[in-house]
């Protein structure tokens, strides 16, 4: 039985999110409070996180940020800020959805059945990946989920990472933002493949020398993106 942490202090949005997902078979622990939240979330033992933003103690941007410093199981925020902006900071902190409220119960269920079945299988193809993939002074260690520049870590998150791994391994090749997204996050349509642009754009930041003028990850106007080849 997958186990789910809910992080909302509205109680009935909490009840609501928790009976659809133990009428789907999910055990669920609800914490309305932030730092209550961050606390259980890394005490371990969940498979995913669903995390509201406004939050007492902590908001639900600190909340992310703490967890991707441990964790790097799937984290869906829930919550009335529909702002572009708001999305694009949850995404950039390591979040792998986000739905604004009010909210279908039914397609949350959906999402997060989807996301961990995403996460199970991206956890077991790093088993029987190539271990390591370098270009120039970029090297990427599958096993130990590390990315090294002139020999120093970049910590990225789980998705950046995921996202990285796949283009160099098909370095050379053009991919657009709706093949990647489906790749990758494995949702196909049930999300916004705009954020394929904003984790790229985040990778650039960690990895590129000048990021506006990218040596490794190129976009080719038109038609996506690609590693470049050696």
């Amino acid at each position: 039985m997958k186990k789910v942490l809910i992080v909302e202090d509205d109680r009935e949005i909490a009840e609501l999110e928790r009976d659809y997902l133990e009428a789907s078979d999910f055990e669920v622990a609800i914490e309305g409070d932030g730092r209550k939240g961050a606390e259980a979330a890394l005490a371990g033992g969940f498979d995913l996180v669903i995390l509201d933003l406004m939050l007492p103690g902590i908001d639900g941007f600190n909340v992310c940020r703490r967890l991707r410093e441990d964790l790097d199981i799937p984290v869906i925020i829930v919550s009335a800020r529909q702002t572009d902006i708001d999305k694009i900071r949850g995404f950039g902190l390591g979040a792998d959805d986000y739905m604004t409220k009010p909210f279908s119960p039914s397609e949350l269920v959906a999402r997060i059945k989807a996301h961990i079945a995403r996460y199970e299988q991206l956890t077991k193809k790093e088993q029987q990946c190539v271990a390591r993939l370098s270009c120039g002074k970029l090297a990427l260690e599958a096993k130990s989920h590390r990315v090294f520049k002139d020999g120093e870590e970049i910590h990225l998150t789980n998705r950046e990472f995921e996202l990285l791994r796949f283009l160099m391994e098909n370095r050379g090749l053009v991919f657009s933002r709706e093949t990647l997204f489906e790749r990758i996050w494995g949702l196909d349509a049930m999300g916004d493949n705009a954020t394929v642009a904003v984790h790229i754009n985040r990778i650039r930041e960690k990895i590129e020398t000048d990021p506006a003028h990218p040596a490794y990850i190129e976009t080719v106007r038109g038609a996506g993106y690609r590693f470049h080849r050696d």
